[in-house]
């Protein structure tokens, strides 16, 4: 692929492509090219271990992953070594309550991009989502097929919405999966997902027998002593407030997970130890048992900032401070301070507010929202069917918990089926319990 878009001769960077062929060769209908969110996940990491999900669409579509540029194998974005990323983990407290605390804060977010700079800094304007969207037709091309069928999950449905925009015409059977809000810029982002991780908390409370509003604040104070103590844990190493609260975050992508939040809170609250909550936060950063790091967070910081113009300060995201916190005493504060965070003195201006994916022309596109989703709130994905413009966007409804409701809910998951195998639409609204 060019390397830049505007220079076509230019340099080129490789993408990495991973296939599973259709089983029923004498029956196949093409190509279905997949985003399994992030930004930053590796398709060709996540396929060989997730295509046994799609068994059925495999029998008559060659399944395929990528690695979008920045990404892993795709001339992926590295900013700083294993080592520093555990020094930010257990020593830069993502909720600053100091000047010092907040100095340490800001200091770190600039080194992280700096960094990346350092490191990758060639490919690094050149990583946003809309030149992802140009290689996906590049691979298009080159999979032989004249229209694209696409699966995307959370961020891989901004993905897969950005390429109807830049390409009706060339839009095939299209899923969006746990739909963003494309209307929201960072803050809104920041809103919206402290609502929704307060939503599924509560509604993870309400499931163990327990008053939402008491266990929220039991969670809170919990949260507030881990930040004046950090707690110990087998391997030595501390459980700080931010790896805490990271480790809550993880097992609300999945009503399956709950029980491993329960164990671990437990485990926290009673014996005074981190094991579980550490367990779960390394799964979420990717880190291994040996200290190893993937670079999804690289990655997906990379990709965010060269979207998104907004380069929030600390003072900024002290004014969101009082409202979110109000959203949600556990995840508001540190979704409050993430704004400010993520892309403050990014070295790579962004494209813009919020990403445009109105696509006038193209096919009907199945739009899939979940009401207890966390990540990305059941309400993002009417304003997602609402963007892509009449006639396009196609809303379905999945009343229930989780991330994405595919393979968790066997209405959603034939009604799929049924229209990437058969060309079968559902109506507008559809609702699925």
């Amino acid at each position: 692929m060019p390397l830049d878009y505007a220079k076509p001769a230019g340099r080129t960077i490789g993408i990495a492509l991973i296939r599973k062929e259709a089983r029923d060769q004498g029956r196949r209908l093409g190509s279905m090219l997949f985003n399994f969110g992030g930004p930053g996940g590796s398709g060709v990491g996540i396929l060989p271990a997730a295509a046994s999900s799609y068994g059925k669409l495999n029998s008559r579509y060659d399944l395929v992953g990528f690695d979008p540029r920045g990404v892993a194998a795709s001339s992926g974005v590295r900013c700083r070594t294993d080592k520093e990323q555990d020094t930010t983990h257990s020593t830069v407290d993502m909720t600053p309550d100091t000047a010092a605390e907040e100095a340490a804060f800001v200091s770190d977010s600039a080194a992280f991009g700096a960094g990346c700079l350092r490191r990758s800094g060639a490919i690094l304007p050149h990583v946003g989502t809309a030149n992802a969207a140009r290689d996906m037709d590049v691979i298009r091309h080159v999979l032989g097929d004249d229209k694209l069928t696409y699966f995307g999950m959370s961020y891989g449905t901004e993905l897969g919405a950005t390429y109807a925009h830049l390409f009706p015409r060339n839009v095939g059977r299209t899923v969006l999966d746990a739909a963003v809000d494309p209307t929201a810029d960072s803050v809104g982002h920041a809103r919206n997902q402290t609502a929704g991780f307060q939503r599924a908390l509560e509604n993870y409370l309400k499931d163990r027998g327990q008053d939402p509003e008491a266990g929220t604040r039991r969670i809170a104070r919990l949260l507030q002593r881990i930040d004046g103590s950090p707690l110990p844990t087998s391997s030595g190493r501390k459980l700080s407030e931010s790896l805490a609260i990271t480790g809550i975050v993880i097992p609300l992508y999945s009503e399956s997970s709950w029980p491993s939040l329960t164990a671990a809170l437990d485990e926290a609250e009673r014996s005074g130890t981190g094991d579980g909550l550490l367990e779960l936060a390394d799964a979420y950063n990717g880190r291994d048992e040996d200290g190893r790091y993937d670079t999804q967070s690289h990655s997906q910081r990379a990709i965010s900032c060269a979207d998104t113009r907004a380069r929030s300060t600390a003072d900024e995201a002290r004014a969101l401070l009082p409202g979110l916190r109000e959203l949600s005493p556990v995840f508001g504060p540190f979704l409050a301070w993430d704004t400010a965070g993520w892309c403050a003195r990014w070295p790579v201006e962004g494209e813009y507010d919020t990403p445009e994916v109105s696509a006038p022309g193209a096919g009907p596109i199945l739009v899939i929202g979940t009401t207890g989703d966390p990540a990305t709130p059941y309400e993002g994905a009417r304003k997602m069917a609402d963007e892509l413009g009449e006639g396009v966007g196609v809303m379905v409804t999945n009343r229930g918990e989780g991330h994405g409701a595919y393979g968790e809910s066997g209405c959603v998951t034939s009604t799929v089926d049924d229209y990437f195998l058969d060309g079968e639409v559902p109506a507008d609204g559809r609702t699925c319990s």
